[in-house]
């Protein structure tokens, strides 16, 4: 009988710490990212993102909210963000965006930031004449 109880209070904490472990999975990360391809579908961005300062390349998954985003609908290579959203298989799920400066970018996304606007400005600067 006594055993009995131990078990079933085992399993019920059990149950109570996947909970809770599910509760967390859905809370929004704050994440930063820079758009490292030209956006050719606005719901599916190729990025380079950085999460509890671990850089990894990822696609930035927009809700039908985000595309209708005016900061989303005018991404381009290079544009530097703040986001929160939840990490799935396919991606980042985006709930929240925001273009910052470079500078306000963690470190580990910085080099990769104006890397990024010098190759940018290399190719786009010979169109102008």
């Amino acid at each position: 009988m006594v055993r009995t109880v131990i078990i079933a209070g085992v399993v019920l904490m059990g149950v109570g710490l996947m909970g809770i472990g599910s509760l967390q999975a859905q809370e929004d990360q704050l994440a930063y990212a820079v758009v490292s391809e030209t956006p050719k579908d606005k719901s599916r961005i190729s990025a380079k993102i950085a999460i509890d300062g671990t850089v990894t390349d990822t696609k930035l998954l927009a809700s039908e909210a985000i595309v209708s985003n005016l900061i989303w609908k005018k991404l381009e290579i290079c544009h530097a963000m703040r986001l929160e959203g939840q990490r799935s298989g396919e991606g980042f799920r985006v709930t929240s965006v925001r273009v910052v400066d470079g500078s306000m970018l963690p470190m580990a996304l910085q080099g990769f930031a104006g890397d990024c606007l010098l190759k940018k400005a290399l190719e786009i600067a010979p169109l102008i004449d």
